[in-house]
């Protein structure tokens, strides 16, 4: 699959007032309209470019990335972050002009930048590459934000929960941009009182409306499928509540006497989530990062959770899933967990990269990126997953030192890195370009990081909204997302996406691109079919020609 209509739409009046800028629209069907496509994907033929491990677990182990590709869940590569950057600071939230306006929108102080809009480029530079624009609204302490739409959601510590209305974070024309004031003449209140808000996560940044999904048009004449219900909340993790749902699908529903959220449901068995400090959702599964280690839950019904497990580790600062793997930050560094099965989660030994003081982490592809305090941006290649190796530390010219998180995003055809770091404010790190790296083509290519433009915040930056999926049609069990361009095409369902890489009794089944086939021809093995096992294959592509299958 790939992206295929991934649209972001503005508005500017007569005024020259940005009415609404870069709103990823919704979709009839309440899916995000960053539409993907499916293709064929011409496998019958052993002249064609695709391979074994490009659909299968590779025996290398080295195709993680590739195979969250593959099933459209995205490798948060892709991620689209636009005019804005939205940090999170103690006792503010802030967005950052970060690219320019007009077309070309490039990076302030990118190499587009540069050539595109050279003196603009050059004022950049005399101003000693500082950024100068930026809005800010107080807030508790921020140590998670994400902006979504219309709204940032913000977990502000002993302040609670709440939604901050920015659509109008562009419009010259209003004079405060970020507002919690009532939207809506029959007022609203989007806030949520609680003891110790510490993290708010939604299942996705794409902007969706799970209540449209519904009646014959959608079933029948679309042939779209359900929506899961987790789509329709916000999930915050409370250090003293635990889990707190709070059901947000009332924000899109144009209704205006319905803007008042509320607690759907609190939940802390058995005081399993106390002291919890981040949250991490793949699909249904919720992996929450607490002193005891990652506390596993089952939210299949968003409002019966299920405690599973709890995976030891010490420490657990934050952490991101892809695909069979979840990456935790913790006093030790960057640790690695097997979440095949994540009823059976475990820690995968000695695959770690010490890291002095790690923070947060976003894996995007190949690589993982660490906040690592004084050390600055920690670059730790995770190709093969479960032998990390340390690819980087940057920290700027020194530039970068008490960096708290990271989100990495990519505008008009290079890589970025977005660093929250303290008492510095943002940073923006070029990763990719014609400039630092000529040979920057490719799935995943190196990283070479170079410090482009700074701001400084009022307060500590501490927290980053991540970018908009562009390349996430399907959550890790099965959940749609996005539409796809096609009358009738849906991503795979749970059961279809393991059967890619589980056998009948669950167990991990590889391959490889050099197989012995049929009268001695090098070939590929082919997938299953029938149940038959990756070893009845490899004997039956051995049998003679002619002989019988």
């Amino acid at each position: 699959m790939r992206s295929s209509s991934a649209l972001i739409l503005s508005s500017t009046n007569s005024n020259r007032e940005r009415i609404y800028i870069q709103q990823p629209p919704i979709a009839a069907s309440g899916y995000s309209s960053q539409a993907l496509a499916p293709h064929y994907p011409h496998t019958e033929r052993r002249t064609e470019t695709k391979t074994c491990t490009d659909c299968h677990l590779s025996q290398e182990g080295d195709n993680n990335a590739i195979m969250a590709q593959l099933l459209g869940q995205g490798t948060k590569f892709m991620d689209f972050l636009g005019f804005n950057a939205w940090v999170g600071g103690e006792g503010e939230i802030s967005a950052v002009r970060v690219t320019e306006w007009e077309e070309p929108q490039a990076v302030v102080g990118s190499y587009l930048h540069r050539y595109a809009y050279p003196d603009w480029y050059k004022k950049h530079e005399d101003n000693g590459r500082q950024l100068t624009e930026a809005y800010k609204h107080s807030a508790g302490v921020a140590n998670c934000i994400q902006l979504r739409g219309e709204y940032v959601y913000v977990a502000e510590g002993s302040k609670g929960f709440r939604v901050y209305d920015a659509a109008s974070i562009a419009n010259k024309g209003i004079s405060e941009r970020i507002i919690t004031a009532p939207f809506s003449p029959l007022g609203h209140d989007t806030h949520i009182d609680t003891k110790n808000a510490t993290c708010v996560v939604l299942p996705t940044t794409q902007p969706v409306q799970p209540s449209r999904n519904e009646g014959d048009l959608m079933r029948k004449v679309n042939l779209e499928q359900p929506a899961h219900p987790i789509y329709r909340y916000a999930f915050i993790s409370d250090a003293e509540e635990g889990l707190i749902v709070v059901d947000i699908d009332t924000l899109h529903d144009g209704e205006p006497r319905d803007n008042f959220l509320e607690r759907a449901l609190t939940w802390n068995e058995n005081g399993v989530l106390t002291g919890a400090r981040h949250l991490t959702i793949a699909g249904y599964w919720f992996y929450f990062a607490t002193p005891k280690g990652i506390v596993v839950v089952n939210m299949n019904d968003p409002l019966k959770p299920q405690y599973v497990r709890t995976v030891d580790l010490p420490d657990v600062r934050g952490s991101q899933q892809q695909f069979r793997y979840l990456f935790v930050t913790t006093g030790r560094g960057l640790e690695v967990v097997d979440i095949t099965h994540p009823d059976k989660a475990y820690v995968v030994a000695d695959a770690y990269v010490p890291i002095k003081d790690a923070h947060k982490v976003h894996v995007a592809r190949t690589y993982a990126y660490v906040a690592a305090g004084a050390e600055g941006l920690v670059i730790v290649d995770i190709t093969k997953p479960v032998k990390p190796v340390l690819y980087q530390r940057f920290d700027g010219g020194g530039a970068i030192s008490d960096s708290r998180d990271v989100t990495v995003a990519s505008t008009n055809a290079s890589l970025y890195a977005y660093i929250a770091d303290g008492r510095n404010g943002l940073h923006v790190v070029q990763l990719t370009g014609p400039d630092i790296q000529p040979k920057f083509y490719g799935y995943s290519p190196e990283p070479m990081p170079k410090l482009i433009a700074s701001y400084a915040t009022g307060k500590a930056a501490l927290s980053l909204s991540d970018a908009l999926e562009r390349d996430r049609a399907v959550d890790e069990t099965g959940g749609q997302i996005s539409v796809l361009g096609r009358i009738g095409a849906r991503p795979l369902n749970e059961a279809e996406q393991r059967a890619f890489f589980l056998d009948t009794n669950g167990n991990p089944w590889f391959v490889s691109d050099k197989v012995d086939g049929p009268r001695g021809i090098t070939s590929p093995v082919l997938p299953r079919k029938n149940n038959r096992t990756y070893d009845q294959q490899r004997a039956e592509a051995a049998k003679p020609a002619g002989s019988p299958h």
